[in-house]
């Protein structure tokens, strides 16, 4: 079943290339800067105009008066989260708009205040906090005096302002898509409990096996690491208790290439005999498992553009508190499809 692509705005880069001019040239043309010739002017325009192109409003505010500068602390040494997340808010900032500093803290808390610092000290306007885990991480210390958004991970403090993804109602959407294929005995394998990520999947994916008059193969979630190792492991274990399972929703990526690999040693087709649908829609991973692999994805970039147009309020004055949890969506590919 495919999924509905959400548009996409259009970029200042998307408007360069229609243009067959560069970013630089575009962003003079569009701000009516001197340096740009009449015709060239005019076919940026027109491709802005054909783009549906808007000049942003939150680059535009903050190069007002400012230095146009925001810091990005990440604690995920790999960037599988925090790129993503840089990606969308640079793009929400304005191509060669606002300059994002991104700072790699390593999970220290030495190291995050080494940067803050360094961060400050380049008079930033703002910082946005991106977590390597989704469990709600304690606020910076002291008293800063610019704004702080959290991505991914969550601040404990409810009067900061945090953007994450909604893994609970992810973890239902999964369920959902593997039984509108026609699967009835599903198996929810995934990692380390103590993760907040997994405990917000399952309880969605219980819930939407409830929904539906149905039971998780087992009776429960299977956790575990988020590995290769553990799926192939969990999976050739579940087909030997239930071998009448049909369907595998798992935790992550990882885990599912590994039940991909259990399944294809087994003798099981899938997607016939069984679908599996994975999480975190790494490309990486999905479209080299054959067969690439279905996977929910937590649209992180669309986090980052949130966190720059709230870190962008609070700059203006405007700042909101609370934690705003975002859709994920469904990727599909050839590890699962309805069944005939």
């Amino acid at each position: 079943m495919a999924s509905a692509e959400t548009p996409r705005t259009a970029t200042l880069t998307d408007v360069a290339r229609l243009a067959g001019v560069s970013i630089a040239t575009a962003s003079k043309a569009i701000n009516g800067r001197a340096q740009v010739r009449a015709e060239t002017r005019t076919r940026v325009l027109e491709a802005a105009e054909q783009l549906s192109f808007a000049p942003n409003a939150v680059a535009r505010g903050l190069l007002q008066g400012r230095t146009g500068t925001v810091g990005l602390l990440t604690s995920d040494l790999e960037g599988r989260f925090s790129i993503p997340v840089l990606m969308g808010a640079e793009d929400a900032f304005g191509a060669g708009q606002v300059s994002v500093f991104l700072c790699d803290a390593r999970g220290d808390a030495i190291r995050e205040q080494h940067h803050i610092r360094a961060l400050l000290s380049r008079r930033v306007e703002g910082l946005i906090v991106v977590g390597s885990r989704t469990d709600p991480r304690p606020p910076l210390i002291g008293d800063l005096p610019v704004p702080v958004v959290y991505a991914y991970a969550p601040s404990e403090n409810p009067a900061d302002i945090s953007i994450t993804a909604n893994n609970v109602e992810a973890g239902g959407l999964a369920i959902d898509h593997l039984v509108a294929c026609g699967r009835r005995r599903i198996a929810h394998v995934t990692g380390d409990a103590s993760y907040q990520a997994a405990q917000d999947r399952s309880s969605g994916a219980q819930q939407a096996m409830r929904d539906a008059g149905l039971e998780l193969v087992g009776g429960r979630t299977f956790f575990g690491s988020w590995s290769e190792g553990w799926g192939r492991g969990v999976a050739s274990m579940i087909l030997d208790q239930y071998p009448d399972v049909d369907g595998f929703f798992c935790g992550s990526d990882q885990i599912a290439r590994g039940v991909l690999d259990s399944l294809r040693e087994s003798g099981r087709d899938v997607p016939r005999d069984i679908s599996v649908i994975g999480f975190d829609n790494w490309a990486v991973l999905t479209t080299n498992t054959r067969p690439q692999l279905t996977s929910v994805d937590m649209n992180l970039e669309q986090v980052g553009r949130i966190a720059a147009r709230r870190l962008f309020e609070a700059i203006e004055g405007r700042a909101a508190s609370g934690i705003e949890e975002l859709p994920c969506r469904i990727v599909t590919r050839e590890s699962s499809v309805p069944v005939p």
